[in-house]
């Protein structure tokens, strides 16, 4: 799969991402969210950093998936999500390709 990069600011809270693209000729929209998670919001405290990541997405959102872990900084780690469609959506797309 190819990939396209679109620089995001790290703004706190949700950032919820639309973007329309059209791929030979196939439109498609395509729904993120970047969020970042803070490391003082762990419920449980730990020095495991994927612990306390495994505790911040226990219960987040059913209808989204984890699409990319970005660099954490020493406050808080950004987490890009995905809807679940979507992605099901793209591997179909990507299946017809091949």
């Amino acid at each position: 799969m190819s990939y396209i990069a679109i620089p995001i600011s790290s703004l706190p809270g949700k950032q919820d991402i639309e973007i329309d693209v059209t791929i030979n000729g196939q439109k498609q929209a395509l729904h993120y969210r970047v969020e970042l998670f803070y490391w003082g919001d762990c419920r449980v405290p730990t020095f495991d950093r994927v612990e306390c990541i495994q505790q911040l997405l226990a219960d987040y959102d059913r209808d989204w998936t984890l699409y990319y872990i970005g660099s954490p900084t020493d406050d808080f780690v950004p987490i890009t999500f995905v809807k679940k469609e979507d992605l099901a959506k793209q591997r179909a797309l990507l299946r017809a390709s091949c």
